[in-house]
Parts: structure tokens; C-alpha cells; sequence
């Protein structure tokens, strides 16, 4: 099951018209590039919830097989938590060993071990743990030799931590942990049950995945690192996604130069000596005038930029218009 009922609201104004599920990795939703994960591993049938802009979810995705599952949606017209979204899909995921991640990390990590690793500690609920050097934004997990997890801290500021082991949001469960959760309330697995497995002394483990990339795009900062590093290919994208360079399709005026790590969408046209320097995203459909500058910044798609703008550390909005001559610097705009 993929976790996308949030609001994504760290993410604002970018998300206003955008739903979390559909916020773009190198052109695509990051949600595709999970979905493309899961099934490598060979996970077909995906359960999803949608709250936020439901019907804009529906219609980019369909019924998944684009990207080679079937999605099976839960419409939430209240939100119940992650644990109490999964809870009300019981039906769906049986009797069997299932997985639940979140749709905004973006990871490479063997999801095949850690399941393998939950099988063999004959665990109820297992997490996925990476190494980070600054902990102080995530939730730290201190574990045993064996992987059982001993503690949690949420945020520690720093040189108070811990571990320096963080939360994927990529759990491998048992059924049974539906016991744990009420139906029809909204319960969560970092605040209620996690928490109520450890007070119980119940197997519960952890597992560093090493050597493995995982990212939290649910900020603004994250968000950007994520960009620069599929740009850079730091992390592998699956399918058909492209990390860079441009398509047949995009229009290409006179003297345009494109330097270092840079992805060109479908249909974008960037006029006369437009210059862009990576990392820098420009997305589907965008217009882009004549002696603009865009510089280390990523463009959703549908943005209009003036002629002669300087666009520098900044992220453009879905559909966002910039002036003729316009200088955005360090900037995240959007329309409300």
C-alpha cells in the first residue's frame, strides 16, 4: 500500500494545486517512480489512498498499468492516520505478509531483504533503516544487535541523538498487526502503534539497508536534494523515466545551451539563447522566452517564463507565469 492521503502542506504554495502524490521527480510523479519500485520487486497489486485533489490522482494514474501494477484506490473523505488508512484496506491486503510505504520517499533500497529479514526474525512489524549524518529532522530508531527496536526519537536536536539510524517509512508488516488497530478512528503507526510494540516487548525490528538511497521529498530543501541527485544519478530511475537531456518533441530555438545536469520535458519550448545551467528541471509544456537564464532550478509543468527572466535557486509552480524580465532568486512560487 502506498500512504498518499497527506495534505503535503511543507510543500507549500507548490502544493495547493498539486496533490502529494503527484509532486514531480525529474518530470514524473514521484508516485510512478514508487510505483515502478514496488512492482521490480514483483509487487502487482497496489493499494492507494487519495483525499486531497482525488480526482487529479485518479486521472494521472488510472489503473496503474502504465507502470505495470493495478491500483486499487481508497477514497478518504476523512482522513484516519497511516495506520488507520491501511486499516480500512484489511480486505485487501489478506492474509499474507503485505508492505506499506510512503509516497514521497524516493529509495533504491532491497526491499526483497528486508522482507527476507522480517520472515527470518519471524518479526509482526519491520522498518527499513538508513544511515543519515544529521538525524535532527527525522525519526531516530536505536536497535540491538539483533535489529529488535529498542527505541524511538523523533527530531532530537542535535547531539542529543541516539542513532544515527532514521525512519524510511518503508514497513513490512503481518497481518496481525490489524489487531492493533482500531476501525474508524484515526490511528498512526509512529504515535500509536510503534510505540504500543515496544511497550508490549512484541518483535519488532529494524533493518539497516546499506549502501542504499533514500530521500524524503515532503520539503522544500529535501525536495531540491532529491532533484539534484536523480539529476546526477545518484539514484537509478526505473522503466522508462529519464534523468536527463531533452526529447525529440521539445523545441530548441538558436543558440540555446544547456550545461551540466538538466532535464528537458515533452513539449517544453525554450526560445532563442536561452541559456540553462543543472541541476535544473524544466517540465512538461513549458514556454520559456527569449535570453532567459535559468540557473540550479526546477520548472513544473506549464510554467511561462518572460523573455531576458533570471530564474537562480528557485522552483516554478504548475502553470505559474513569470514576467518578461523578471529575477527570481532563492524563490518557490506558485499559484493558490
Amino acid at each position: 500500500m502506498i500512504l498518499a492521503g497527506g495534505l503535503s502542506t511543507r510543500l507549500y504554495p507548490l502544493t495547493k494545486q498539486v496533490p502529494k502524490p503527484l509532486v514531480p521527480i525529474a518530470g514524473e510523479p514521484n508516485s510512478a517512480h514508487v510505483m515502478r519500485y514496488l512492482r521490480s520487486f514483483g509487487i502487482e497489486d497496489i493499494a492507494i489512498n487519495v483525499h486531497y485533489l482525488a480526482d487529479k490522482i485518479v486521472a494521472a494514474f488510472g489503473d496503474g498499468s502504465r507502470y505495470g501494477v493495478k491500483l486499487h484506490y481508497l477514497h478518504e473523505e476523512v482522513l484516519l492516520g497511516s495506520a488507520g488508512g491501511v486499516k480500512q484496506m484489511q480486505d485487501f491486503l489478506g492474509d499474507d505478509t503485505f508492505v506499506v510505504v510512503g509516497c514521497d520517499g524516493l529509495t533504491d533500497l532491497r526491499l526483497d531483504a528486508l522482507v527476507a529479514f522480517h520472515k527470518k526474525s519471524k518479526a509482526l512489524a519491520s522498518i527499513a533503516l538508513v544511515v543519515e549524518d544529521d538525524v535532527s529532522h527525522y525519526g531516530v530508531v536505536v536497535i540491538d544487535d539483533a535489529g529488535r527496536i529498542m527505541e524511538f526519537q523523533e527530531k532530537p536536536p542535535k547531539g542529543t541523538e541516539r542513532s544515527k539510524l532514521v525512519n524510511t517509512g518503508v514497513y513490512v508488516f503481518e497481518p496481525a498487526i490489524f489487531e492493533r488497530v482500531p476501525a474508524r478512528e484515526f490511528w498512526d503507526f509512529g504515535k500509536n502503534v510503534f510505540p504500543e510494540l515496544q511497550r508490549d516487548a512484541a518483535p519488532f525490528y529494524g533493518l539497516e539497508m546499506h549502501g542504499a538511497y533514500w530521500a524524503d521529498i515532503g520539503t522544500p530543501g529535501e525536495y531540491r536534494q532529491a532533484t539534484r541527485d536523480v539529476l546526477e544519478g545518484k539514484v537509478r530511475l526505473l522503466g522508462n523515466a529519464r534523468a536527463r537531456g531533452y526529447p525529440p518533441d521539445a523545441k530548441l530555438g538558436h543558440d540555446v545551451r544547456l550545461e551540466g545536469d538538466v532535464r528537458v520535458g515533452s513539449h517544453a519550448v525554450l526560445g532563442d539563447a536561452v541559456r540553462v545551467i543543472g541541476p535544473s528541471v524544466i517540465g512538461d509544456r513549458v514556454t520559456v522566452g527569449a535570453g532567459t537564464r535559468i540557473e540550479s532550478s526546477i520548472l513544473w509543468d506549464g510554467a511561462a517564463i518572460g523573455e531576458r527572466a533570471q530564474i537562480i535557486d528557485s522552483i516554478v509552480g504548475i502553470d505559474y507565469g513569470i514576467d518578461h524580465g523578471a529575477t527570481l532568486h532563492g524563490a518557490i512560487v506558485a499559484n493558490e
